[in-house]
């Protein structure tokens, strides 16, 4: 058989055909009327993918400069910060407050947990500036709850500013940054938006902008201010990755016409998609008697993060799949590294994607005589396509 690469990966996600055309035919220079029309029409329509009337801006960098921007915009050296941390990424937000001298409070849950609000009410301090948190926490495959957490942020009246990483939650998730009062939300390029690595954008509130005005970490590159000074005229500050932004003006029109012509509705059918592919995995793992790593009601739609039997290392399945399949999924990281599989469903993927991963998922859980009730062909597929035909719009 020939064997055609396929990526089930959380980041970076399936490329848009359309976003690969536009990047190769974008060969316009960035200080020109050409220019300055499509990075305002991006910028628009990242408010509305987004759900937002906040001003967004665009970097040209990873996820994680992004993260570095918000810390460095919204704090001063010795502000007391809480980072509310449960997996890989949450310890990059540690890492990041640490290293611009913050002080730094920890709610530190479980990998595979997350945690409650009477835990993040206990560390909330008067003095606390800023709460740095994920919308979905990648590395295993769970969903926090934002909205629970906005909202105990206004109970106790509290000064905090609440910066979001929903680099993954974002196109998979449900969230409302205005309505429930979140200051900056966090995306990324190579996620729900089908295209490769290398931007990133922040939404950022009224409230955020104006506590920019009063701290001094340094910052030059990362200035937030001057971004949305020079995008006020169709314009970054710097360099912009042409080529990407292109790519994601191509996107966003992709998802606009999923919404047949409505972005937002094309949003909110991008997510129910990863939330359908989402479901239809879990379904399948648990009927072939593999276990989920995320607690019951907080599995992330991002990817489905799945333990392999006991004394099984998980890099079984991962190297499996890419050797018979060249099906690339992800491996557990950090401490969770060959305890669990991940795979994804943000963006490029759907029914059909989703059904050959679970039919690619039993070939090789066989082939490996992985010791797990239930486990014959079909059983898998079965129960994707239940949950599809009973559930699925």
């Amino acid at each position: 058989m020939i064997r055609k690469t396929r990526l089930f990966t959380p980041g970076p996600t399936p490329l848009l055909p359309a976003a690969q055309f536009a990047m190769a035919a974008a060969d316009i220079h960035h200080r020109t009327p050409e220019f300055r029309s499509l990075y305002t029409r991006v910028l628009a329509q990242l408010k509305e993918f987004v759900g937002t009337k906040n001003d967004v801006i665009i970097l040209s960098s990873s996820g994680s400069g992004a993260m570095e921007a918000s810390v460095s915009n919204l704090t001063s050296p010795g502000d007391r910060v809480l980072v509310l941390t449960a997996g890989k990424f949450g310890e990059r937000w540690t890492g990041i407050t640490k290293a611009f001298g913050c002080h730094v409070d920890v709610v530190d849950a479980p990998y595979g947990s997350t945690f409650t609000l009477d835990q993040v009410k206990a560390a909330l301090k008067l003095e606390t500036r800023a709460v740095f948190v994920q919308a979905t926490e990648s590395s295993t495959g769970v969903r926090h709850d934002i909205e629970g957490i906005a909202k105990l942020l206004k109970s106790e009246n509290s000064e905090a500013l609440l910066i979001v990483d929903a680099i993954t939650g974002l196109g998979t998730t449900h969230l409302d940054m205005d309505a429930w009062g979140v200051d900056v939300f966090i995306g990324g390029s190579q996620k729900a938006v089908m295209m490769p690595p290398g931007l990133s954008y922040l939404a950022v509130s009224q409230r955020a902008w104006d506590r920019m005005e009063a701290t001094y970490n340094p910052r030059y590159y990362f200035d937030l201010r001057k971004e949305r000074k020079n995008a006020a005229k169709g314009e970054s500050a710097y360099t912009p990755a042409v080529a990407l932004i292109a790519a994601l003006g191509a996107s966003l029109e992709y998802i606009t016409g999923q919404g047949g012509g409505d972005l937002t509705v094309g949003r909110t059918n991008l997510v129910n998609n990863a939330e359908t592919c989402a479901a239809m995995t879990r379904a399948a793992a648990e009927a072939m008697g593999f276990r989920l790593f995320a607690p019951k009601g907080y599995e992330a739609a991002a990817a489905t993060a799945i333990l392999p039997p006991e004394g099984t290392d998980s890099g079984v399945i991962v190297k499996g799949l890419k050797s018979k399949f060249a099906a690339i999924v992800t491996d557990g990281q950090g401490e969770m590294k060959g305890s669990l599989f991940r795979i994804a469903h943000i963006g490029y993927f759907d029914y059909m994607d989703t059904i050959a991963i679970i039919g690619a998922l039993e070939q090789v859980a066989i082939a490996a005589k992985l010791p797990l009730p239930n486990l014959t062909f079909g059983t898998g597929l079965v129960a994707a396509q239940k949950f599809f035909a009973e559930h699925a719009k």
